[in-house]
């Protein structure tokens, strides 16, 4: 076939290596970015001649340690593949299971994803007499002669604009470019992880001119009382300042929240005004809802008030959560310690989940519900980072941290002392520990927990000389 099969521009979007001898493949590239600018000069001759390519020199998927996070861009979220059928035909058993584990992920809940099996041959002869999906992934092992003509017979019972993924043994970029010659969109080598798949899947179906998408951080304290929205709200303001980024705070707790009073706020417009009308938000009527608290972070205020019952779908506040992050890199959701459908949804749908806990039994019990939730329900993301707030509270029992952790499964990411003093001036005050006590201790752990989440140090301060200040003044 000399026209592609499947879809139109299947390398749309890829950024060529400067320098393809020496320096190792981006993540995000293939060897078809490598090679293509040459090949132009050169011809597909001079690249044929070469042979199979080394593992380092294609898209391999390397064996990696049992956890590890899922890459990130920076400060961008992590998009979610949209509402799309998808057929999977897989041949190896491991391949099935990464499958089966890609559609458990939280990044995979809006598609309807099927997994069949025998592979490349089970999807020509079931597509005979059935329609094909969006996207169809298929698997095989055959010699490339066998996989090409296996593809054309694909190709002609496939449906205009059906998006392939191939996932084959050869590592060879020979045949890599025959492939995407027919169409294919991707190709994979084995074994496949599912954060990669995932990855290929999501790739596939960007959209550049979407908005951009920050990140979420997800709030959430083991009991009442903890001081879980107090330290998101110190969080978020130490992030903005000491990483020089902007932030939103949403304040999830509509009859209770406390985000208004502790930055000094009292907005006519807020969250629950989003909450009911999630279909019109738009980038002007969330900014308007907004309320600034400094030069970088901004307040979604809750009503706190008790005159509605806020009988408000899940949905509306999935889809709410999902508009904020595209208005700022960092979201940090303050949530109540309630447990919903809506809670729920938005919890395991943060980018990042941070539970707060003081060091007694009935937190000990309930970080630990929580912390084994999460997990069950991501097995691809971090594990959710744990708090242990208010240690040291003189005459009362406790826990210690290490025995807290081990019991939870999960050691303290970070310990704040007891200091009701330093917390409740802030309080009063309306302002945050990093602006009236910016050495003190709590600062210094606030300004480490940052660093540990944003994965990045802070800048260094600018210097300024004594006659640059005399100017100024």
């Amino acid at each position: 076939m000399n026209t592609p099969a499947f879809d139109d521009d299947p390398s749309a979007g890829f950024e060529p290596e400067d320098d393809f001898m020496t320096a190792p493949l981006k993540p995000w590239e293939s060897a078809e970015d490598v090679i293509s600018p040459l090949a132009d000069d050169l011809g597909m001759d001079a690249f044929a001649e070469l042979g199979p390519l080394s593992e380092d020199r294609l898209i391999v998927e390397e064996p990696r340690p049992a956890f590890e996070p899922p890459a990130f861009s920076g400060e961008a979220g992590e998009a979610s593949v949209p509402r799309i059928a998808i057929h999977i035909f897989c041949e190896r058993p491991d391949t099935a299971e990464a499958a089966e584990q890609a559609i458990a992920d939280r990044r995979m809940q809006r598609a309807t994803t099927t997994v069949m099996s025998n592979g490349l041959a089970g999807a020509v002869e079931y597509y005979q007499n059935q329609p094909t999906p969006s996207l169809v992934i298929v698997e095989s092992h055959d010699s490339a002669e066998v996989l090409i003509g296996l593809l054309d017979q694909l190709a002609e019972v496939c449906d205009p604009g059906t998006k392939v993924i191939v996932i084959g043994k050869a590592n060879d970029i020979a045949l890599y470019r025959q492939l995407i010659k027919r169409g294919v969109s991707e190709y994979l080598v084995p074994p496949v992880r599912p954060l990669a798949l995932i990855q290929a899947i999501t790739t596939l179906y960007s959209d550049p001119s979407a908005p951009f998408i920050g990140r979420s951080i997800a709030f959430v304290g083991a009991k009442g009382g903890v001081g879980a929205s107090t330290i998101a709200h110190n969080f978020a303001y130490s992030l903005t300042e000491l990483m020089q980024v902007s932030g939103v705070i949403v304040d999830f707790d509509l009859p209770f929240g406390t985000a208004g009073l502790d930055f000094n706020q009292d907005p006519l417009q807020g969250v629950a005004d989003a909450l009911s009308q999630p279909d019109r938000l738009d980038p002007v009527l969330l900014e308007r809802m907004m309320v600034r608290c400094s030069e970088r972070l901004s307040l979604f205020a809750a009503p706190a008030n008790l005159e509605d019952d806020y009988d408000i779908s899940a949905d509306a506040f999935e889809e709410v959560a999902n508009k904020i992050k595209t208005t700022a890199p960092w979201v940090i959701l303050d949530l109540p310690h309630i447990w919903s459908g809506w809670m729920r949804k938005v919890l395991l749908g943060a980018d990042e989940v941070v539970i707060v806990a003081t060091p007694d039994l009935a937190s000990l019990r309930n970080a630990k519900n929580i912390i084994d939730l999460v997990r069950a329900a991501r097995p691809n993301d971090q594990p959710p980072r744990l708090v242990l707030n208010q240690v040291g509270v003189q005459g009362r029992p406790e826990i210690p941290a290490k025995d807290f952790g081990e019991a939870v499964g999960a050691a303290p990411a970070m310990v704040l002392p007891f200091d009701p003093k330093l917390f409740g001036n802030a309080a009063n005050n309306g302002q945050m520990i990093f602006e009236i006590q910016g050495k003190s201790k709590t600062a210094e752990n606030l300004s480490q927990f940052v660093q540990l989440i944003s994965r990045r140090e802070a800048p260094a301060p600018v210097k300024r000389s004594l006659l640059g200040g005399l100017f100024k003044k």
